[in-house]
């Protein structure tokens, strides 16, 4: 797998898009703050089933953790949100609407249980909202309307594969920037849940690294044909999340 860094700023204004626009500053400020854990979508109410899955005494610790979110990065549910998230980028890069609302209902129907369904529209409803308020784009808002008119729930890996496309953010960059937000957010779960310490919650962050940019390469040379699962525990937890006594999240 190919590997690069980036030096400086100055390195990283010169990285190009497919419509040969060079980044700016501004999409790397803006990037940063939709993928910020104080950008209001909800996310901390939700767990993806990791709150079963300490109950049941899958996971207990850090390592434990960690093999749980690399397993559905490479193979789970993870693995489909890149998939989803590269296909919504090339779509709105050739503003082709009509593709995306067939990507979001797509999405929208690839969702194990209703907890994940929950979960997914809800975040997307709430970014979309704060995306009309703040950063309004005249794409995402067709989008949003065809969406709307058709029954089709937002899926937020959609909304922000739109978004950040449209900021002309190269998804060699976009991709990893989200799937590190998904992880991240995963992790603080396990944080409160296990319980782990902060410092034990920002190793697991660095040991998903690798699996983080692994799934990113993956899903920038697959198409939506190549959707699918092999982590099956992960929608087994939330299906039984659904029904545990005491719950601190809603999946």
């Amino acid at each position: 797998m190919a590997t690069f860094m980036i030096t400086s700023i100055t390195e990283i204004s010169t990285i190009m898009t497919d419509q040969e626009c060079p980044l700016s500053q501004l999409a790397l400020l803006r990037q940063q703050s939709w993928l910020s854990p104080a950008f209001p979508t909800g996310a901390y109410s939700y767990s993806h089933g990791i709150e079963w899955a300490v109950e049941a005494g899958y996971i207990h610790d850090r390592e434990s953790l960690v093999d749980w979110l690399d397993a559905d990065l490479r193979y789970g549910s993870g693995r489909n949100e890149a998939m989803f998230f590269i296909e919504a980028w090339k779509h709105a890069t050739k503003e082709d609407c009509e593709k995306l609302v067939e990507v979001a209902e797509l999405a929208a129907a690839f969702r194990g249980t209703s907890e994940f369904a929950l979960e997914s529209s809800q975040q997307g409803a709430a970014c979309l909202a704060t995306f009309s308020a703040v950063w309004p784009d005249r794409l995402l808002e067709s989008f949003s309307e065809i969406a709307s008119e058709r029954c089709i729930p937002p899926a937020l890996v959609v909304v922000l594969g739109i978004r950040l496309a449209r900021q002309r953010i190269p998804s060699a960059l976009a991709l990893p920037a989200f799937l590190q937000n998904y992880v991240a957010n995963l992790v603080t779960a396990g944080v409160r849940l296990i319980p782990l310490g902060q410092t034990d919650g920002q190793l697991a962050i660095v040991e998903l690294e690798e699996a983080v940019l692994t799934a990113s390469a993956h899903a920038e040379k697959t198409t939506i044909h190549d959707l699918g699962s092999a982590a099956f525990m992960v929608d087994l937890t939330s299906a039984y999340h659904e029904t545990q006594y005491t719950r601190l999240f809603r999946s």
